[in-house]
Formats: C-alpha cells, structure tokens, sequence
C-alpha cells in the first residue's frame, strides 16, 4: 500500500507556484528520506502532507493513504507529524504530559473542552516511558531543552500507534548528546516496524536503515533511487550547490567540504 500517491500534480504556498508536474509515491515499509537544500520545496511538501494546503484541482492528483480527500484528524492513527514548525509553535506553558495528550485532538496545547479515558491517559504514560521523558511530565515545555520538547512532540504524535512517520529535520537545534539519542529513538521505531520519511538538509539525520533518497531542488525531484547510489559526492556537490565529499561510517553518511 502507498502511504503518499502524487501523480502530476500542480501545488501552491499562497499564490506562488512551488511543485509542478510534481509525481512522487511512497510505500509503506520503504523508509524514505527525502534530501534538499533550503527553497527546495520540503516545507511545502510537510504542508500538503498535514493538509494545510492543497494541490491545484484543475491538475493531477494528491491521494494519503488512497484518499484524495483528508484531514490530519481522519489519518492521525496512521500517520504522525513532527515538523520543526510545530516546536516553534507549541504552547510553551503547556505541561510535558500535557503535550503527549494533546495529540489524542491533534492540538497545539489542552483545551476545556477537551476530555481523556483512563486508556488514554495509560497510553500517554505508555509513550512517556518509552522515550525516556515520564520524569518531565510535570515541567512546562518552555522549561525543557531542545532534544526533550522534540521527544514529547514525538510522543505527541505516538500516541495514535501510527504505522508511519514524517519528521522535518528531527536534529536540528540539537547538542550531539541529545542528537544521538534521538537518533537512536528514530532507528528503534523503524526496527518495530514503523515506516519512517525523514525531511532534511542534513546527511547525518539518515539512519542507516533508509534505503531510498529523494534528492529535492527548486520545487522538482532531480533524483529518485538507492541510498548508496544517490549520496555521492557529485550528486550532493550539484544539488546543494557547492563542493562536497563523503565521509562514510557504519551505515551513517556526513558531508564535508571538497575544497
């Protein structure tokens, strides 16, 4: 099954035109990376994914897990969001445990109105231990470091048990302690068995178990294929636009400069 179908489809942030005869399909299982330089399209792409904008009607088509018509509520349990967007926004006086919760409503934050099950509140739990961050629950997000409000926000979007998630750049901003522990996070999700897509400009983000990389660039996929295939030192030299070599260890990939 394909989690994301995109067939020639034509797609707008406001009145500027970023994709056209944009065609991009992403299996389920396929852990995914797509690579890009700032202005290559990535933010866009996280906008059309959550629903906040839509593909062109007059021109191909845009289907989340077969449906040409969704909101992030309908697919919440299936697919999970972290954008660097949402860090930036969040509620910064809204608890940890709080914030976990709030994915139950897809929320930024908890609302009066708003009302948790026993099972609900297990599950937050649930999540909570697993990412390492029950002790934090109490704290206001504001109050936590970089690599903590990315784990909650992770959680936040957990606690559905989606079978795949998107994360936008998940280390950026982060110390290379936190780095690595959140990396370690993302690669123990994939081994029980969720399909990742990672959205980056950076290589290091790129565990060893994705597979596939999409290069993005001025709103267009420039290169579509094989991990080892792609990351190279010409491709990345010609899609970021200065010269780069690779180093290369266990799996994982950095970019230094060629000069």
């Amino acid at each position: 099954m394909n989690i994301i179908e995109i067939e020639n489809a034509d797609i707008y942030q406001g009145a500027n035109q970023v994709f056209s005869d944009l065609s991009l399909q992403i299996a389920a299982g396929c852990q995914t990376a797509i690579l890009g330089p700032n202005g290559a399209g990535k933010s866009t792409l996280l906008k059309l994914l959550s629903g906040e904008i839509r593909a062109a009607s007059h021109k191909g088509s845009v289907r989340l897990f077969g449906r040409e018509q969704w909101n992030l509520w309908e697919v919440r349990g299936q697919l999970g969001i972290v954008s660097h967007d949402l860090q930036r926004d969040y509620m910064r006086s809204v608890r940890g445990g709080e914030v976990i919760l709030s994915g139950f409503y897809s929320s930024i934050g908890l609302y009066g109105h708003q009302a948790f099950n026993d099972a609900q509140r297990k599950r937050a739990e649930e999540v909570m231990d697993r990412l390492g961050i029950a002790a934090l629950q109490e704290r206001r997000f504001a109050e936590i470091s970089a690599g903590e409000q990315r784990r909650f926000l992770l959680g936040r979007a957990l606690v559905h048990d989606p079978g795949a998630l998107v994360l936008d750049e998940p280390t950026s901003g982060l110390d290379l302690r936190a780095c690595f522990q959140y990396l370690d996070l993302v690669r123990d999700l994939i081994r029980r068995g969720k399909t990742m897509l990672l959205v980056t400009h950076h290589l290091h983000e790129i565990p060893p178990e994705v597979e596939r990389v999409i290069l993005l660039k001025t709103g267009k996929v420039i290169a579509d294929g094989k991990k080892a295939d792609l990351l190279t030192g010409e491709r990345l030299t010609a899609l970021f636009d200065t010269p780069v070599r690779l180093a290369q260890a266990n799996g994982w990939y950095q970019a230094l400069p060629a000069w």
